[in-house]
């Protein structure tokens, strides 16, 4: 066991992949560095667990999309048991009468997709990966200070317009044009197919309390498809194998390995600040670990509300902490299979897609819609995986594993979700029964995590998994809020680096890294 010292350069709180990304970049430069973590394994929201004797899961996050292949090569990750069991996997969307479509990141098949489509999903892709491109750069730094610029921010900003002048007139004019409209309405210019349609909507409001009709879901679906230009195993989705909570084991391996303490079942109290400077942490247990800068992992409402504390706060801070948007509206279930699934007309090679139930647009937006006042949709939208199909491990000899995602699921459930949560859990087996008859025989158990459960269970406030909306007004240099958003905060050697921070949700790392490289360079900055 590693011995734990009272004296570090740096305290992390968190061990998600995102704080363990910045932990293990600062102990690169022989900074003593320790991360504290609540729960009892590292990972965070990055985890796979046991829900049924033998069957493991991926509990929270279930796809890998958009890791940066810098976290893997600077971590080396591969040599810490870091695998994929698939890459590159097909989307499919789900049709009743069998006639599905899949997805894939340079075609279509079936659903009697017209060639005028298949040209367009082309044309549509290739102009989609291009303005990724261009945003990507803007993900890889912190974002830039509009009031008091550096240097190297207006370098990044001119840099930034270069790139968008050189996309041409057409392409500049549609990235300015789309940035800011729905996404329906562009698949109403685009496409005729309605199951291509809606694979694309939903991955413009997946995990976000947004439908296809919502302003700025075009930008969702760009900061999605980033996985498709820096993301480890690209393009598409892959699984690890092990399930997601393998990636949390080899990047704590990783970290240990460059000089990184870990500590697990370590709840923080407070951070300790005297003279709005950072002291050190307080943990649950009363032992102090002294340092003169803190980061903090954990989304913004608990690093503000409950470690640096209100009263710590000035007033202007308190009101934007307290109107971050970040209440969850996804939740997550897990079946335990007694066999091999079955979907109607769904071919057995295919069953390791990523499987869709979102028949058209107006189903997702009618599906949304009730959420907005606090009531779950009898028409839900479901993101699936069957990850025992790529990895036998997750469950027992000719047994598997069903995980879905699902949308809408409002954290605010009228009536409470203790009253609620199994009606909804009914409410999607039948949903699912619909395009897998033979469902309910086969289910040995079953999971149901609400978003108040994601909450519970991974210390997420709201159960948001993104750590606060992905919209305009909480990315870039406006997330999680103005003051904040390049890393630093009003607290003098206080550091954000999670999910809430740029550029956002989804397993990226980036937002650790750029943490880290933040520090290290006003580090430079005050002694050179």
């Amino acid at each position: 066991m590693t011995e734990i010292k009272s004296e570090y350069d740096v305290v992390v709180i968190g061990a998600g992949h995102n704080g363990l990304a910045c932990a293990a970049s600062l102990a690169k430069t022989g900074r003593k560095v320790i991360v504290i973590e609540a729960l009892d394994s590292p990972g965070g929201a990055c985890a796979t667990t046991e829900f049924y004797e033998k069957f493991s899961v991926s509990s929270c996050a279930q796809w890998l999309y958009q890791l940066n292949d810098s976290v893997v090569s600077q971590m080396s990750l591969e040599q810490h048991g870091f695998e994929l069991s698939a890459r590159n996997i097909p989307t499919t969307v789900l049709c009743e009468s069998g006639d599905h479509l899949t997805v894939f990141s340079d075609r279509l098949e079936g659903a009697g997709v017209s060639d005028k489509d298949k040209a367009a999903f082309k044309s549509f892709t290739k102009q989609m990966l291009k303005f990724c491109d261009v945003l990507s750069k803007a993900f890889k730094r912190r974002p830039p200070n509009l009031v008091d610029r550096s240097f190297g921010d207006v370098m990044a900003l001119l840099g930034l317009g270069m790139k968008i002048k050189m996309l041409g007139k057409t392409d500049m004019r549609d990235l300015m044009r789309l940035g800011l409209i729905n996404i329906y309405d562009v698949m109403e210019e685009n496409f005729d197919n309605d199951l291509l349609k809606a694979a694309i909507s939903l991955d413009s409001v997946m995990g976000s309390h947004m439908g296809p009709r919502s302003p700025n879901t075009v930008f969702g679906y760009l900061y999605r498809h980033m996985g498709d230009i820096y993301g480890y195993g690209r393009p598409g989705v892959s699984v690890v194998r092990g399930g997601m909570g393998q990636l949390g084991q080899s990047m704590a391996k990783a970290a240990k390995a460059m000089g990184v303490d870990i500590e697990l079942n370590a709840s923080v109290d407070r951070i300790s600040i005297d003279l709005d400077k950072v002291m050190g942490v307080v943990l649950k247990d009363g032992r102090e670990l002294r340092a003169g800068i803190v980061v903090s992992s954990a989304d913004p409402k608990t690093t503000f509300e409950k470690f640096v504390g209100l009263a710590n706060l000035e007033t202007d801070t308190l009101r934007r902490v307290k109107n971050v948007r970040m209440k969850g509206d996804a939740a997550k279930l897990h079946i335990a299979l007694d066999g091999l699934p079955n979907f109607m007309g769904l071919a057995e090679s295919r069953l390791g897609d990523r499987l869709l139930i979102a028949p058209n647009m107006e189903y997702i937006e009618k599906a949304f819609n009730p959420s907005k006042y606090g009531k779950f949709s009898t028409s839900p939208i479901m993101d699936i995986s069957i990850p025992s199909i790529h990895d036998s491990g997750l469950a027992p000899e000719g047994k598997h594993v069903l995980s879905a995602i699902v949308q809408y699921a409002p954290y605010d459930l009228e009536g409470g979700w203790e009253a609620g949560k199994q009606p909804f859990q009914n409410l999607l087996i039948d949903c699912l029964s619909q395009y897998y008859p033979g469902l309910k025989h086969q289910i040995l158990s079953a999971e149901l995590l609400t978003p108040v459960d994601i909450e519970e269970r991974y210390l997420i406030h709201g159960g948001h998994w993104h750590h606060g909306e992905i919209s305009l007004d909480q990315i870039l240099m406006m997330r999680p809020f103005p003051g904040v958003s390049q890393y630093s905060t009003p607290v003098d050697g206080l550091y954000l680096s999670g999910a809430g921070t740029h550029p956002g949700g989804g397993v990226l790392g980036l937002a650790g890294l750029n943490t880290a490289k933040e520090i290290i360079s006003q580090k430079k900055n005050r002694t050179g």
